[in-house]
This record gives structure tokens, C-alpha cells and sequence, in this order.
């Protein structure tokens, strides 16, 4: 049995207890009516494969959307993120595969329906508006119904992205955070199945982007739309995603609530990406981890099974999971190399004696000096991921 499988088993009672989908029995024994099925996907794919000549860039893709679900694709660029978008927007036709919209299959299976009959909305990195036209004619721009509904409709969204007094306006007036509001709101107007997010975020300064991620959030989930975003920035899709589908090489690594993805990550890869991990050498030997740091008992790792002994191992290590001290030479597990200044915290990196590299997350208030011997210990109070070498 490898660590792979050990860790889907964990991962998918996890999920089936949290979600109380496929449970009738509480934790005593007792017997409980079946929870109420799943809703229908409003966005499902299936193996979606899209090449462009030799070059794979989407490799077999499937996923389920449900209503009202905030998803985000997230991984590195060319990871295929944009290209999965794009085929769900109908501006790509998959090489193969199956994408479902609600009940209509909208590629494969001989159909292809194109973007402008497909009910889904787009908000892209540049925002897109019509420099020519008022803030209250891009907003009705597309809506079909008379002159009166479309007013209202417009008054409406509006109000939900909070610029009732901006309608007169034309985009050259606005700021890049109200612009970014006129265009989720034209994308809502016309009420899609599915709205589309092309990194919404990219083309504003990093203060207004924080601001926007909750106020976009806030907006999508008072409107109760289902929507699919994709960035390349971690703490985006992890902040403000219900799920999050980690791409790499065209595929989807691990899908899951951001937490569960930061936490338990399924691949190296994985944990990599999102935000800083070290990787620690060690041998699982008599129910103890063995490392450069000393040595643990192996129940910390996440799924450990005592079949595992004598394997070699990598255990992830995040900053906040060590905690360093002074130590002499002859005591110290390390020496810092180097050391970032991020506000609040230091973090600072560690060469341990084997040359391997961890990094420590320290209080601003608690410096330590360039080349400075120190001991580490383990602080995390949660399961540490691990894989096999």
C-alpha cells in the first residue's frame, strides 16, 4: 500500500464525514436517516484533454462544479489553467472530452456549442469595459428585455456591487477597484449559469487586490452564483475559494477546501506551491521519524502505518512548524544563512550540518544574527505531511 493511496483514503473519509453525504451512523453507534443527496453539478468535465499541435496543455481534466460554488484553478503559468477556462467558455474546443452546462453538453460528443450561446459570464484580467459608453450602459450591455427590465436589472447590480451613484460615469472616471465592480457586474447582469474569472485580480496594486478578493467574494455569494476562477497566486485562491484545483503540467494534482489542500497535501509538488515548505530528511525506524532535527514520534505524520517502518521518508516542514533557540556549536542542529524581514515576522533560513535547508517563522521582536548557531524544535500541533523517498 503506498503513501498516495493511504492519504486519498484519509483524505476521502475526511471529506465524507465533514460533508455528512454518505454517513447513517453517528460516532455512538446510532442509526441515522441517510443525509439529502448531493445537488446536480451545474458545471461538470470530463477527461478534457485540449492539444495544440505536438504540445498537451490541458491533459485529462474532470472536475464537477456545484451551485453556487466559488472554485479557482490555481497553479504556475503554463500549468493549463487559462486553457481549462477557456474550453469551459467555449473560446477553445476540447481535443477531447466532455463539458456539461447544467443538462446541455456543450463539448464533445459531436456537439460544440459556441461562447456567445453558452450562459456562462467572463470577467477578464483587463476588465474589458467600453471606454465610450457610462458605467449603466456596460452594465446592459447584452441584456435583451425591454427598455424598463433592463433599467431595473441595471439598478440592481448596482446596488449589489455598491455604485448607485457611478451610473453616468464612463470607465476613464473610476478607479481600478470600481472598474473591477462594473465588469463582475456586467458579467452578472444577464444572470449565467456560471461566471468565468480570468485573473480578476492581476491588474490592480497589491493593497486594493486584498480588498477586492473579499468584496468579489462577498458580491458572488450574495448573488448566488456559481463561479470558476484561475490565478497563479496562492493566497488568492486560498483566501477566497470554497475549493481549489492545484494544476501542474495540464493536470489537476489535488482538489479540495483550501485548507485541506494547504495542510494534506496529496504530492510534493503541491506543498511546494503553496506557500514555503522545507523539506526534512527522514527514516521511519521502531515508530520514531529520524531527522536532522532529532528525532519524533512517527504519529506525527499524517496516515503513518507502522507497514512504513524502515522506509526513507521526506517530511514537510512549514516556518511555523519549527521554532529556533542559541545554542553552541557542538549542541546546535543549524546555522542561519540568511533571513527575510516580512513586517510582523522574521523568517529566517536554517543550514542544518547534513546541508539540508529548513526555514523558522520568528516574532519581529525575536532576532537572531547571521551565522548564528541554533538548535530546532518541532512545534507543529497538527499531523505533518510526508512522502515516501
Amino acid at each position: 500500500m503506498s503513501h498516495t493511496q493511504s492519504v486519498e483514503r484519509t483524505q476521502s473519509a475526511r471529506d465524507e464525514s465533514e460533508s455528512s453525504a454518505d454517513t447513517n451512523e453517528s460516532p455512538a453507534g446510532a442509526t441515522e436517516p441517510p443525509a439529502a443527496a448531493s445537488p446536480d453539478p451545474v458545471l461538470s468535465l470530463s477527461d478534457v484533454t485540449k492539444e495544440f499541435g505536438s504540445e498537451t496543455a490541458v491533459d485529462g481534466v474532470s472536475l464537477d462544479v456545484k451551485p453556487g460554488e466559488l472554485l479557482t484553478f490555481l497553479g504556475p503559468s503554463g500549468c493549463g489553467k487559462t486553457t481549462t477556462l477557456r474550453t469551459i467558455a467555449g473560446l477553445e474546443e476540447p481535443t477531447e472530452g466532455q463539458i456539461t452546462l447544467g443538462d446541455e453538453t456543450v463539448s464533445g460528443d459531436g456537439a460544440f456549442v459556441p461562447p456567445e450561446q453558452r450562459d456562462v459570464g467572463i470577467v477578464f484580467q483587463n476588465f474589458a469595459l467600453f471606454p465610450h459608453l457610462t458605467v449603466r450602459e456596460n452594465i446592459a450591455f447584452g441584456l435583451d428585455d425591454s427598455a424598463d427590465a433592463n433599467a431595473a436589472r441595471v439598478d440592481e447590480m448596482l446596488d449589489l456591487v455598491d455604485l448607485p451613484e457611478h451610473g453616468e460615469k464612463t470607465p476613464d472616471q473610476l478607479s481600478g477597484g470600481q472598474k473591477q465592480r462594473v465588469a463582475l457586474a456586467r458579467s452578472l447582469a444577464p444572470e449565467p449559469d456560471v461566471l468565468l474569472l480570468d485573473e480578476p485580480f492581476s491588474n490592480l496594486d497589491v493593497r486594493l487586490r486584498v480588498e477586492m478578493r473579499e468584496e468579489v467574494r462577498q458580491i458572488l455569494k450574495e448573488a448566488g452564483v456559481t463561479a470558476v476562477s484561475v490565478t497563479h497566486d496562492q493566497e488568492e485562491a486560498l483566501s477566497i475559494s470554497d475549493r481549489v484545483a492545484v494544476m501542474n503540467d495540464g493536470q489537476i494534482e489535488q482538489v479540495g477546501r483550501p485548507e485541506s489542500v494547504f495542510e494534506r497535501p496529496e504530492s510534493k509538488f503541491v506543498a511546494s506551491f503553496l506557500g514555503r515548505a522545507s523539506f526534512l530528511e527522514g527514516h521511519l525506524r521502531d515508530g520514531k521519524v529520524e531527522t536532522g532535527i532529532g528525532r519524533f514520534d512517527a504519529v506525527t505524520l499524517e496516515g503513518y502505518d507502522t507497514v512504513y517502518d524502515g522506509a526513507p521518508v521526506d517530511v514537510l516542514i512549514r516556518p511555523d512548524d519549527l521554532r529556533a533557540s542559541p545554542a553552541s556549536p557542538e549542541l546546535a542542529d543549524g546555522t542561519i544563512v540568511s533571513r527575510q524581514y516580512v513586517g510582523p515576522s522574521f523568517v529566517y533560513r536554517v543550514e542544518l550540518e547534513s546541508g539540508e535547508v529548513v526555514h523558522c517563522l520568528h516574532n519581529h521582536v525575536e532576532e537572531f544574527d547571521l551565522d548564528e548557531p541554533v538548535s530546532l524544535e518541532l512545534t507543529a500541533a497538527h499531523p505533518l505531511a510526508w512522502y515516501p523517498r
